[in-house]
């Protein structure tokens, strides 16, 4: 059975930095994709980050490239979001998914081809 589990998210106060982690388990095999996303209240989910697994491969998309930047520990099947120079409207909760390949549509990340999602984690950008 896929597992996804992310954690790390939390208060940060403007400027500050972040890693959340996603911990994956399951797959049988090195083939598989793992995206990061978020949803802000009142806003639809947004595709931030995807990495291949297999070949470390990854796309960011351009709302936050520059600042956040995916990273994967294969050892561990974990994968890291490092969100530095966080701004208020970077409240938001953050979930990481897992599934067969990454998908990027105009740039983001797209969350066709993620099976699996975890709970999310909450990340709140304020003074």
């Amino acid at each position: 059975q896929l597992q996804v589990a992310e954690s790390g998210g939390g208060l940060v106060q403007p400027g500050g930095s972040l890693r959340l982690s996603c911990v994956v388990s399951g797959f049988t095999s090195d083939d598989y994709a793992i995206g990061w996303f978020r949803q802000a209240p009142g806003k639809e989910r947004e595709g931030l980050s995807c990495i291949s697994v297999s070949s470390g491969g990854a796309s960011t998309a351009d709302s936050v490239k520059g600042r956040f930047t995916v990273s994967l520990d294969k050892a561990k099947s974990t994968a890291y979001l490092q969100m530095n120079s966080l701004k208020p409207e970077d409240t938001a909760v953050y979930y990481c998914a897992a599934g067969g390949f990454c998908t990027v549509v105009d740039g983001s990340p797209h969350d066709y081809g993620m099976d699996s999602w975890g709970k999310g984690t909450l990340v709140t950008v304020s003074s």
